[in-house]
């Protein structure tokens, strides 16, 4: 087990540190709301207040802002999914403390300065015309939002424009004071850093703020219902995403249906997916399946784009592939290589220090409990064959999928 540092200041922020190897230092604050925490009314705030965040705070204005981390080669980014939104640093150890005021005072005292959000609501606007030009992934928001009908989850992140243009900084505060407080909060370090001195120095910046009651009730998922929808988009080739509902960050059942997709349709050129479909068939040029945990429930799904001419085609070769795993067992050589490829590529990918550091804050913001990659992989050793069909058998069914269609 990687060692890690934990505590918790009395005004309810948490802190998470794991030491490194490198002098540069990963860290940041998650806020434990996202697209699903939003009202009706609210349609793109949670990613609005993210943008808006950057734009002034009551002691600096929004270039004081960019150039604070950017002057010393640092850098500086946020982002917003379903359930949280995260706003964190990079940055030279001996600038850590700089990190720290920064991210802070953006987080806890920014202003959302009107002038600010009329110039800003227009980029969102740009990003939002962006992204409806990118199918391959629009599909995945349109995908969600059949999957969890009438439910924050299916809710686009992006919003829509007609409402963008209507907020103002109240609209920013009421949802920032409500969501943006230290009890609902965690600040998250990855590098070389002494963690008393990680907590002198957050406790410092964040005396003065106080415990303040978040009510935040998961809203009840609607019931799951199989469906089919195509969408003429006139895109130059069709789109298509098949999938269910998985399994929850927390459910027993997760780290197998992760080993499973892996086998399915990860990364590695050997997948059953990209095997099938582009080496054996040539049909497509991207094939993959991707599997995603919210504190609640899940996402499963297969994505492949072709000529419109080849989708039943390739549909027909998802669903045997998924009637395969469903149906028959791995033998043990071949689960042994699956467990040994996925195992190798988590512990390759926390070469990658960003997203390691990322995700060590997220586990602990949304679960309570440190990333231990060593735990991971003994959970995935310890997989059977049997697990893996169950698995199958209750989320790769071929007659309770949805399916999407772009084309």
């Amino acid at each position: 087990m990687r060692s890690f540092h934990q505590h918790t200041l009395s005004n309810g922020l948490r802190l998470i540190h794991e030491p490194s190897p490198t002098n540069v230092v990963y860290c940041g604050y998650i806020i434990a709301a996202g697209t699903r925490n939003e009202d009706d009314r609210d349609s793109g705030m949670a990613h609005f207040c993210e943008h808006m965040t950057f734009k002034g705070t009551e002691r600096r204005r929004a270039w004081h802002v960019r150039n604070n981390l950017e002057r010393v080669g640092g850098d500086l980014n946020a982002f917003t999914n379903k359930e949280i939104t995260v706003f964190y640093a990079t940055v030279q150890r001996d600038d850590f403390p700089r990190a720290v005021d920064l991210l802070s005072d953006i987080v806890f005292h920014s202003v959302y300065p009107q002038h600010e959000i009329d110039k800003e609501v227009e980029v969102i606007i740009d990003e939002i015309d962006s992204y409806n030009d990118s199918p391959a992934e629009l599909i995945y928001d349109d995908f969600e939002e059949m999957l969890f009908r009438s439910h924050g989850l299916g809710r686009n992140i992006l919003g829509k424009a007609e409402r963008l243009r209507q907020y103002t900084t109240a609209d920013a505060l009421r949802f920032t004071r409500k969501y943006y407080v230290p009890n609902n909060a965690t600040f998250f370090v990855l590098g070389q850093v002494d963690f008393d001195k990680v907590v002198r120095q957050v406790e410092r910046h964040t005396a003065t703020l106080q415990r303040s009651d978040v009510s935040k009730p998961l809203m009840p998922l609607p019931p799951y219902h199989h469906e089919m929808a195509v969408s003429e988009r006139d895109t130059h080739q069709a789109h298509v995403l098949m999938g269910n509902r998985g399994y929850s960050m927390n459910h027993d059942d997760r780290t197998a249906l992760f080993l499973l997709n892996n086998i399915l349709g990860g990364p590695g050129m050997n997948s059953l997916l990209n095997v099938s479909l582009r080496e054996k068939h040539g049909l497509v040029y991207n094939a993959e399946s991707n599997t995603f945990c919210y504190q609640d429930t899940g996402v499963w799904s297969v994505y492949f784009g072709c000529e419109e001419t080849k989708v039943e085609r390739c549909r027909r070769l998802v669903s045997r592939e998924l009637e395969t795993l469903c149906s028959s067992p791995l033998n043990e050589r071949t689960l042994q290589m699956a467990k040994k490829q996925l195992t190798g590529q988590i512990l390759i990918a926390g070469d990658n220090f960003e997203s390691y550091a990322l995700a060590l804050g997220k586990t602990y913001a949304l679960t309570g409990h440190h990333r231990d990659v060593d735990e991971i992989c003994q959970r995935i050793r310890a997989i059977t064959a049997a697990d893996l069909m169950r698995v199958a058998q209750s989320v790769f069914n071929p007659d309770n999928l949805t399916t999407l269609i772009y084309r």
